[in-house]
């Protein structure tokens, strides 16, 4: 007899019976429980969807005592920060990640004491299920609130201090070698570095690979000016380094922004790119593709960071074995260098 769902909100009786279940059965599936027979899945999945089966989330997290919230925090306090392509992309990846789950994200700016202390009580009270970090600096406060927390935690990029269990990140020394050695290859020898800063993980490492590479090359590292990844960092940079080192011929910007304030500076100085100095950037943002000249690039998938670090913490709130990634990056040829 089919169900009147016009007049009442179907049970998980009534899909447990449509299926040929038992009730267990059915709430290990919509629980998303580990060894649960395909038949039996699919079975309760399509009862689920013909009676228009709506789980009670209050009773749900009661029984399972998970919110169905999972955090992304960041150790930055500007707003302005989610305009950055780069966190752009890490959240569609995220976003993509937990489109086939019944997880939703909060993001929590957290730098400021305020900030901290918010992502405290929200940790302490277990009000999100599992959290992922990002941007964090130096012995950041946020590495020791999470692991007091005792909850699902995976960092997007490791900190600069330890070595979290669980993590991606991307491939920043090797893909700093390949944007150095690129340089050296065509014949550069006074080669500069704008790097990102150097309380983070990523910029210390983009800045080791680039050593290397020279050392390896029996080159002596020409010069370093530091930046914060922005645009005006990098022109900033560009500008020290003009007035301290005139003769430089290549920049490695440890950022496609950082790039691109590089390419600007020389500009108005009158160098020609890259007949004069050549250029090459990180990440492979969609800048790179409109600088003048079009930016050559380390590519690092950035949705994927987001996407892959979603996966992991899903498979530790789930229960299961996961394990750490690192992502590799790969050389993205244009005309600057």
């Amino acid at each position: 007899m089919e169900t009147d769902t016009s007049r009442h909100q179907p049970t998980l009786d009534e899909v447990a019976a449509r299926a040929g279940v038992s009730r267990s059965a059915a709430s290990r599936v919509l629980n998303k429980a580990p060894h649960v027979s395909r038949a039996t899945r699919d079975a309760v999945e399509r009862a689920i969807k013909e009676l228009g089966y709506l789980p009670n989330r209050t009773a749900r997290a009661l029984a399972t005592q998970q919110t169905g919230i999972v955090a992304l925090a960041i150790s930055h306090d500007d707003p302005e920060l989610f305009a950055d392509p780069f966190f752009g992309q890490v959240i569609v990846g995220v976003s993509s990640a937990l489109e086939e789950t019944d997880l939703h994200l909060l993001l929590c700016l957290a730098s400021s004491g305020r900030g901290r202390s918010r992502l405290t009580n929200l940790l302490n009270t277990r009000g999100v299920d599992g959290i992922m970090l990002m941007a964090l600096h130096g012995d950041d406060p946020l590495t020791h609130i999470v692991q007091r927390a005792g909850l699902p935690a995976v960092y997007g990029g490791r900190p600069l201090h330890f070595q979290p269990q669980w993590y991606v990140d991307s491939d920043n020394l090797g893909g700093a070698r390949l944007a150095t050695e690129h340089l050296i290859s065509l014949g550069r020898t006074r080669i500069v570095t704008i790097t990102g800063e150097l309380t983070s993980e990523a910029g210390v490492a983009r800045h080791r690979g680039y050593r290397e590479a020279m050392i390896m090359a029996g080159l002596t590292p020409y010069a370093m000016a530091e930046g914060d990844y922005t645009e005006a960092s990098g022109a900033a940079a560009m500008t020290t380094l003009l007035d301290t080192h005139p003769d430089l011929d290549a920049v490695f910007a440890a950022s496609d922004n950082m790039a691109a304030g590089a390419l600007r500076v020389l500009k108005e100085a009158g160098r020609s790119v890259p007949a004069d100095v050549a250029v090459v950037g990180f990440d492979n943002l969609g800048i790179a593709q409109h600088t003048d000249p079009p930016l050559t690039t380390v590519h690092q998938s950035i949705q994927s960071l987001g996407k892959e670090m979603t996966r992991v913490l899903i498979e530790l709130i789930a229960g299961r074995e996961t394990a750490s990634l690192i992502l590799p990056t790969r050389l993205v040829r244009r005309d600057s260098a």
